[in-house]
Parts: C-alpha cells; structure tokens; sequence
C-alpha cells in the first residue's frame, strides 16, 4: 500500500472523517472533522467519497512526503502550500487546488494566515487502521487513531469514488475579515433558564474566544454574562454539536465536534450546522456575534 511520510507535523494533527455515530450509549460522541465542510470540500477536489479520512492540522504546519504517485488537496484555513520536487525544484501551490505529486516529492502546508484548522485529503482517503468504524480521532474520549507524529507513514487506501473533475476552487473569504464572525443559532432548548434579557445578551454584543478552546468546546467571554432565571440545578441532558451551553459564570461554552454526549448546565441556543463550520475555525481572540434568523 502507498503511504505519506510524516516529516514535520505541529500540535493535534489527527486524521478525521465523519465520525462514529451511534454510541451515545455508551458515552462516546460522534468526533468527526471539526469543520466538516472543508473536510468534504478537500474530498471532493480530489474525487474522494465523503467518509474519506482526512489529515485535520491545527493552523496548518505539516510537511508530508509521497513514496509514490498521489493526488492531494488543503481546504479550510488559509495556508501557503508548495511542493519540493525530488531532484530539489520548488513548484509554488496553493490551497483549494488540486495537487499531483511523483514519488519522492515533498508536500509543505505551511501555517494558516488566517483560520485555524486544514484539511488534507489524498485520492484513496488515508487507511489508517479504524477505531469503531472511524478513522476519526476523538480527543475527549481518547479513541481512535493517535495523532500523527513525524516518521508516521499514513497509508493511502481505496475511497476513491472518481478523479478529480475540477483544478480548483475559490478559496472561502466571507470569515476572514476583521469584522467579528457571525454564527447563526436557533434558541432554546433551556433558553427560558435565563432572565428576560438573554435575547439581547446573546445578540446585541460581541463575544471573544477564548485561549482555552480546542476541539471540545470554544470558550467565550463578553462584557455582559448570562443571568440565570432558574437557580436549581438541571438534571443532566444530552446535548448537540453546535450547543451553547452556559456554565455559572455567564459564558456559553460552545461545543464542538469532540463535545461531552450529556451536559447539565442549561443550553441557551445551538448553533446551525454552517456556523459549527465557521466556529471551528475560530482563534483564540476572535471577536464573535451571534444571530437568531428571521
């Protein structure tokens, strides 16, 4: 079987796909990409099915080389890419286009100028050995195949459903601004939980991501917390993907693809699945507001 080599890698880069769905039962969340749509945009440049694995980077920062002939593609967070043929040539590349490389060929994703997460994808998904049904790695639960680490060879598998039928693609600008990010949310289920003011907390101020975010939840703070209507406790309740669950300090916590499958502070609102997307790709600072659709 071809393989990528592992030569330079940063922090929490684990292969992803769709997740393993099915085992709230058991306590385990589904895990999966954290933006899932830049994790099926990559496998749809290369001509991947959508339950490929992927190679899911914080901030990019990974450098891979081919044993044989692939077709690679990044999509999610901006990032420099460019290919050091074997024989020493540099050939410049982008994100968001579709990449052939020969045996021997070196593959540099370098770190994401804007957004925080990337996705690699290879024609033929990467094999690596499942874990319940997915190669997804789930840092909450500790399950799945470990993050990668330089000297890994991620092997390339059969997930192919066609070849690529496109070179390229726009690269998604709409959340790169300065502007704060704009996550839409449908309220409830616990959004009675709060004083009446909780409509305007949650939409009439900007709230900034914390330092401590990572694939469980994006931590917020703001300059007006929630405040609680309801002060006994909430039994425990299972929670979404996309939750704003709000702890005794007034800040939601917003969870993510690794988030806990039961949660008992009160949910104020979730967010819809795009905007769990653009949430993924949040850095610790970003400025964020919240809108409830008309």
């Amino acid at each position: 079987m071809s393989a990528l080599t592992v030569l330079r890698v940063g922090y929490g880069a684990a292969t992803q796909d769709l997740g393993r769905p099915g085992f709230s039962d058991m306590g385990l969340g589904a895990a999966g990409a954290a933006d899932r749509g830049s994790a099926a945009l990559a496998n749809r440049l290369v001509g991947n099915r959508p339950d490929a694995a992927v190679l899911e980077a914080l901030l990019g920062s990974v450098t891979l080389r081919a044993d044989t002939y692939v077709v690679a593609a990044a999509a999610g967070a901006a990032c420099p890419v460019e290919i050091e043929r074997a024989d020493g040539r540099i050939r410049g590349a982008a994100s968001h286009e579709v990449l052939l490389l020969a045996p021997g060929d070196v593959l540099r994703i370098g770190t994401a100028t804007v957004g925080l997460r990337s996705y690699v994808a290879v024609l033929g998904g990467f094999a690596v050995e499942p874990v319940l049904g997915s190669r997804s790695w789930d840092s909450l639960a500790r399950l799945g195949p470990p993050p990668v680490s330089v000297g890994d060879a991620l092997p390339v598998g059969e997930a192919r459903a066609s070849w690529p039928i496109v070179d390229a693609v726009p690269q998604p600008d709409e959340r790169w601004s300065d502007a704060p990010v704009v996550l839409d949310v449908e309220p409830g289920p616990r959004a009675d939980w709060f004083t009446p003011e909780w409509r305007d907390t949650l939409t009439g101020q900007d709230f900034a991501v914390g330092s401590d975010s990572d694939r469980v939840g994006v931590r917020t703070t703001a300059a007006r917390p929630f405040v609680r209507a309801v002060t006994h406790e909430l039994p425990s309740e299972g929670v979404e993907t996309g939750s704003l669950q709000v702890p005794p300090e007034g800040f939601p916590v917003l969870f993510l693809a690794d988030h806990p499958v039961t949660g008992g502070y009160p949910v104020v609102a979730v967010l819809t699945p795009a905007s769990v997307d653009r949430a993924a790709q949040l850095r610790p600072g970003d400025p964020i507001r919240f809108r409830i659709p008309r």
